[in-house]
């Protein structure tokens, strides 16, 4: 078997659902959940589930085995570069709340994938947080805390 593009891909994604299946499992559940047919366990694990099954079907299948190619062939540079500003988000949703850190991250990410128009860049990123937002905190009724900057603890 050839390693090619999709291949690679497929290997890196199913050791991040491996891994997220195996941290679903330590999600805390309430007293008396154990029962329930859903529980803050569930979603996790069929994702996980269907990122191992969708990751197999993609290593078995033939596609793209025509191609081999090494990892230094592939394009890294964008790869780090959102690796990096997901990082930088973790930190800053804390202090800057779920919305100007998100939209930020946005537009980071829109600009490391090579969109360069800042109308473009605030047409899409600005409405999406906001309709994000409105759905978790209006209509799912979620707390998402306004960040320390904000006053919020």
């Amino acid at each position: 078997m050839t390693l090619s593009k999709e291949r690679i891909g497929a290997l890196f994604f199913l050791a991040l659902s491996i891994l997220y299946g195996y941290f679903a499992s330590g999600i805390k559940l309430y007293p008396g959940d154990e029962l329930d047919p859903m529980t803050a366990q569930t979603l996790p694990f069929v994702l996980s589930g269907l990122g191992i099954a969708f990751s197999l079907s993609l290593l078995i299948s033939g596609k793209g085995a025509g191609r081999s190619m090494g990892v230094a062939h592939l394009n890294w540079k964008p790869v780090i570069g959102l690796m990096l500003i997901s990082l930088a988000y973790g930190f800053a949703l804390d202090w800057l709340g779920f919305l100007i850190s998100t939209i930020l991250f946005l537009i980071a990410g829109f600009r490391i994938l090579g969109e360069k128009r800042v109308k473009i860049l605030l047409l899409v990123a600005v409405p999406f947080v906001f309709i994000f937002w409105f759905g978790l905190t209006q209509m799912l009724d979620i707390y998402l805390a306004p960040g320390r900057i904000f006053g919020g603890q």
